[in-house]
C-alpha cells in the first residue's frame, strides 16, 4: 500500500507538469508532494525494517528511486527559474493554475501513460496482490 501511495504522490506533480503551465504554484505543489513522497519512503523503510531484513542492495535501490523525483524537481526548477525564485521573495509568485499554452503532443502523453500503466501501476498492483495473499 505504501508503494501505491508513493506512486500517487508522484503522479500529481507529473500530471501537473504535463498539463499545466509551470509557475510558482505548480512548483510549490511539486515541492510539497516531493516532501510527502520522502516522508512515505521513510515510513516504508521503517515498516519494512521491522518486519524483515532490508539488505544493503535494496537500500541502495531505494536511494536511487528516492532521488529520481528530486532530480525531476531540480530540472523543472532549472528550466523555470523565474517561477521558482518568487517562492523565496525574488519577484511576485503566480499561483493560478492554467492549462499549458503549448500542449505536449497527444501521442507522447498517451505513450507515457500507457508505459506508466504497464511498467509502474501493474507491477505495484501485482506486488499488492502478492502481499495481501501472503498476509492471509
Amino acid at each position: 500500500m505504501l508503494h501505491l501511495l508513493q506512486f500517487g504522490e508522484m503522479a500529481v506533480p507529473v500530471l501537473a507538469a504535463l498539463f499545466l503551465e509551470i509557475n510558482s504554484g505548480v512548483i510549490l505543489i511539486m515541492m510539497a508532494f516531493l516532501f510527502l513522497h520522502q516522508a512515505t519512503a521513510i515510513w516504508d523503510v521503517q515498516y519494512a525494517s521491522v518486519t524483515r531484513n532490508v539488505s544493503p542492495t535494496e537500500q541502495h535501490v531505494h536511494s536511487v528511486l528516492e532521488m529520481l523525483p528530486f532530480t525531476g524537481l531540480l530540472l523543472v526548477i532549472a528550466l523555470h527559474w523565474p517561477a521558482f525564485a518568487p517562492l523565496f521573495g525574488y519577484g511576485r509568485p503566480d499561483f493560478f493554475f492554467t492549462l499549458t499554452q503549448q500542449p505536449i503532443p497527444i501521442a507522447y502523453v498517451v505513450s507515457m501513460l500507457v508505459l506508466t500503466a504497464l511498467f509502474e501501476v501493474l507491477p505495484y498492483l501485482e506486488e499488492l496482490v502478492r502481499g495481501l495473499r501472503h498476509r492471509h
